[in-house]
């Protein structure tokens, strides 16, 4: 007998800025969420033009939130700024970063 358990996907996919008001929706967004074992929770940021330290905030308490519960989190399509801020915060080595969501299917795909 095989048990195999499937990956579940959330998908977030903010817009425009994360700041105070737009992080404080983003984290309501990701509270109201239940997190269980072997969901994957994508952050797509391709559409975030900006982010301040609200957002940052928000991503962490999902993370925090996701990892203790037995989930995953991961962020992709970063544009150059936002990396940059990723990069400064140091925080590209706390999230796992993917280049494209295409990325995180195929790494997903693989794991499985």
């Amino acid at each position: 007998m095989t048990l195999t358990q499937e990956c579940q996907l959330i998908v977030l996919q903010p817009q425009g800025r994360l700041d105070c008001q737009h992080g404080k929706v983003l984290k309501e967004q990701l509270s109201s969420l239940v997190p269980k074992s072997h969901h994957l929770w994508v952050i797509d940021l391709a559409q975030v033009d900006s982010m301040d330290s609200s957002g940052l905030a928000a991503l962490v308490m999902g993370l925090a939130a996701v990892r203790s519960s037995g989930c995953r989190l991961v962020i992709c399509n970063l544009q150059a700024p936002i990396r940059i801020i990723f990069e400064l915060t140091q925080l590209d080595s706390v999230f796992e970063i993917f280049e494209s969501y295409d990325a995180v299917l195929t790494t997903v795909n693989v794991q499985s």
